[in-house]
């Protein structure tokens, strides 16, 4: 579901597209004609965990994804957090494992959402226990990943290279394959 601002935060008035000047130059952004409250639109951070147990990657399916669609854990940065300290919350809500180890990976784009990923390898120990978001769990073994071409996908494929292996990706039919489904509406 995609959601807009299209009211001021502070006084409910309508935004317009209005052209200011900004540092870089003159910049239309959305913004309230009555009060001057700009809406910057800045992406929103999201973490995610390439998450290892006894030399093995867990990926999981989310809830609303297709069968065959698993990939990173990932979630929110919540005001008052470290990056580190938000994804070792999101590995333990999702998945119930502890974060021994993190280590940054890269910052991703995600243009389509809006969002900047800050994506971490972790090794983590416990029993897997998944939240209601997520319904399904797979281990991997380094050389039967396969990379999909989005943010998380790249940051898999960066780290893969930190362990020696050359990255595989889906093809383009193996991709659609795997999303099939995605973006189809809910069911009543």
């Amino acid at each position: 579901m995609h959601y807009e601002v299209r009211h001021c935060t502070h006084c409910g008035t309508a935004l317009q597209p209005i052209t200011l000047a900004e540092d870089g130059g003159d910049k239309e952004r959305l913004r309230c004609p009555a009060c001057g409250w700009t809406h910057w639109n800045n992406p929103t951070p999201v973490l995610a965990a390439i998450v290892e147990v006894d030399g093995k990657v867990l990926l999981a399916r989310n809830a609303a994804w297709p069968v065959k669609m698993f990939a990173l854990i990932t979630g929110f940065m919540e005001a008052g957090e470290s990056p580190q300290e938000g994804i070792a919350r999101e590995v333990k809500e999702e998945t119930n494992l502890d974060v021994q180890a993190t280590t940054l990976v890269g910052a991703y784009e995600f243009l389509r959402m809006n969002q900047i990923i800050i994506a971490y390898h972790v090794v983590a120990t416990g029993q897997v226990k998944l939240s209601p978001e997520l319904v399904d769990y797979r281990f991997y073994d380094l050389h039967e990943l396969k990379c999909w071409p989005a943010g998380t996908g790249y940051a898999l494929a960066d780290w893969l290279r930190t362990r020696g292996h050359e990255p595989v990706f889906f093809t383009a039919e193996e991709n659609e394959e795997r999303r099939r489904g995605l973006n189809l509406p809910p069911k009543d």
